[in-house]
């Protein structure tokens, strides 16, 4: 570094400075000293650097799946979440540390953040460790959650407007002829109590005739929800619109009503929250409220890299997007 330093007639912190590509060197001279660097062979050992500047340059990118156990990381909402967050956490010039949280959940996060392993840390999902990210918070900045923004709570999150958007969904719903509207899906996941409690708002102030709120407990699961609706279906079968938590839950639920012999959205609409991709592929195609999770995940690494320099960013929350297709058609007259 000193040879460089001497061939470019400057100090040797400004070539260290250079090399790490801070804007405090000026573009003209950084350009130089690269191509120094490049003519002298030197090759900037970054762990070093690292070690000196105690930062790993990852970020460690968790699911904890205390809530289900059976979800796997080929989930289609986190295969495209994950993938967002991959390009974004690169092109701020860092590595991705994925991990995945199953029972028992003693104690995961305090020995994560103990290990010094990422300079952060985003959490996909609150599942079952609200407690847990509520005692880290109060210790440690560097983290960020996606999930739903619960009252009182002291950690930041990205995520939805999901009550908000619930209640659009039922609004949706009732517009186009239903009367009988269930619930699919799990509240005791933050998210999707959220998109219960809105759920209920709205059927709390619909029109007469319309019948009160029901929920069918289903877990996230593909399988697991078509069992879960197939069941329902068997036991009572009084119904004209589903509800599905997730688009998973929703997709599985008209695999589930088909099977039985009705016709989605003929006798049934479905509607589900995401909008993941096969949403538009499937048959029908699904209507659905649109969570932004590529604007989602830059909001995520942008209040990360805000909280490791120091600023206590606040939670953001998203507005969805209804996006109406066939499964949720208008209601034949009977």
């Amino acid at each position: 570094m000193s040879d460089i330093a001497k061939l470019a007639g400057v100090h040797a912190s400004t070539v260290s400075r250079a090399l790490a590509g801070s804007p405090l060197v000026a573009k003209k001279k950084r350009d130089l000293i690269l191509k120094l660097a490049r003519e002298q062979g030197y090759v900037v050992n970054s762990i070093a650097s690292n070690l000196r500047l105690r930062r790993t340059r990852t970020i460690s990118v968790v699911i904890p799946l205390g809530h289900e156990t059976g979800q796997a990381l080929s989930d289609p909402f986190f295969v495209e979440m994950l993938g967002h967050l991959a390009d974004e956490i690169t092109q701020r010039g860092y590595g991705m540390f994925l991990q995945k949280i199953l029972p028992p959940m003693d104690d995961w996060l305090p020995r994560l953040i103990a290990s010094h392993r990422a300079d952060g840390i985003i959490i996909i999902g609150q599942s079952t460790e609200h407690s847990a990210l509520e005692e880290a918070a109060a210790s440690y900045r560097p983290m960020v959650v996606w999930g739903g923004h619960l009252e009182h709570q002291s950690y930041c999150t990205v995520g939805t407007d999901n009550v908000g958007g619930a209640r659009v969904v039922v609004e949706h719903l009732i517009r186009s002829g239903r009367r009988r509207i269930v619930f699919l899906g799990d509240p005791a996941v933050p998210e999707i109590k959220l998109r219960h409690e809105g759920y209920k708002y709205a059927l709390d102030r619909a029109p007469r005739g319309t019948a009160a709120a029901r929920i069918v407990p289903a877990h996230m699961t593909a399988d697991t929800a078509y069992e879960a609706m197939r069941a329902f279906i068997k036991e009572d079968g009084q119904f004209d619109a589903v509800f599905g938590a997730t688009d998973i839950i929703a997709l599985s639920a008209i695999r589930a009503i088909t099977a039985s012999g009705l016709n989605v959205p003929k006798d049934v609409a479905v509607v589900g929250f995401d909008d993941i991709a096969l949403a538009a592929h499937f048959n029908p195609t699904l209507t659905t409220m649109r969570q932004d999770l590529p604007r989602g995940a830059r909001i995520l690494v942008d209040l990360l890299f805000r909280r490791l320099d120091g600023e206590d960013a606040p939670s953001a929350t998203m507005q969805a997007e209804l996006i109406v297709r066939e499964s949720s058609t208008a209601a034949s007259r009977r």
